[in-house]
């Protein structure tokens, strides 16, 4: 009985022993080198894997980085340009520095400007809510506030607003990595310039219906009449499709086009409050 477990140990260990070579042999054969950079290039990388670069993970888009030449058309808009600059580095190679750019919600249309009309009782998800209708206020093209811009979000950096029925952007939060932008089916959020501060000018309406209907459905409507156009003085406005946009690398955040436009459509947020006349008027007695 001895003697049979010994021989049975001993053809279980010389198989185990051929096995090995043999696994060895295959490893060798079948090797695949893999570019020590990459993972250099991905301990750099802020390893949030949303895919805002257009890679599926950090580690795609850092096989890619040591892959291609030229970099510079490739960005991490969460790591933003110290992320890159770090890249850059470790594969000496050139990164191109981008303005940085906040997510922001192209709609004014809250109960007080844009009554409901009726009741949703489908699906809560945007996306379904806009294939089957336009929505529970008279306006075809607003926000339908079922929050499928909050799901997506990674870095809980945009919420609905209890109150307005509209998501609202934490500034702080927001790395710009445009799932939000994707997941809105009525387009109305885009990434613009981040100025300083936070400042921002946009206008908060994306209806291209007629202007008498535009208003009708919500008064804070954009009616595209073109006076916010002709006060720029930095052509840093369009009208397009019967609705005005404003450029926001053009823009110099005069807030001249917030003064005329007749429907409050065009707003300017984190900026200090205008100088009223009668503040001015007290200035001078008081001089």
């Amino acid at each position: 009985m001895t003697t049979f477990i010994l021989y049975t140990l001993i053809a279980l260990s010389a198989t185990a022993a051929i096995l090995a070579v043999i696994l060895y042999f295959v490893a060798k054969k079948f090797y695949v080198f893999e570019d020590p950079r990459i993972d250099q290039a991905q301990a750099e990388l802020p390893g949030a894997n949303c895919g805002a670069c257009g890679f599926a993970g950090c580690r795609n888009f850092a096989e890619s980085l040591v892959k291609t030449d030229d970099i510079s058309k490739l960005f991490c808009p969460v790591g933003g340009n110290d992320v890159m600059k770090k890249v850059a580095t470790v594969l000496g190679k050139a990164a191109a520095e981008k303005a940085p750019t906040i997510a922001v919600v192209r709609c004014n249309g809250t109960p007080e400007f844009r009554p409901r009309t009726n009741i949703y009782d489908g699906a809560k998800t945007c996306r379904i809510a806009h294939n089957l209708y336009m929505g529970e206020t008279g306006c075809p093209n607003g926000c339908l506030g079922l929050g499928d811009c909050t799901i997506v979000c990674d870095f809980d950096a945009i919420y609905m607003n209890a109150v307005t029925g509209l998501p609202e952007v934490n500034d702080e939060k927001c790395t710009s990595c445009g799932a939000c932008v994707k997941a809105c089916p009525r387009m109305i959020i885009e990434l613009r310039k981040k100025n300083p501060k936070a400042r921002k000018i946009f206008v908060a309406c994306i209806n291209n219906e007629k202007g008498a209907i535009c208003v009708k459905n919500c008064k804070v409507s954009c009616i595209a009449c073109g006076k916010c156009q002709k006060e720029c003085p930095h052509d840093a406005i369009t009208i397009e499709n019967d609705i005005a946009f404003i450029d926001s690398d053009n823009c110099k955040l005069c807030r001249k086009c917030v003064e005329v436009c007749p429907t409050k459509s065009i707003l300017e947020i984190n900026f200090p409050p205008r100088k009223t006349k009668e503040s001015d008027a007290s200035i001078s007695v008081e001089a």
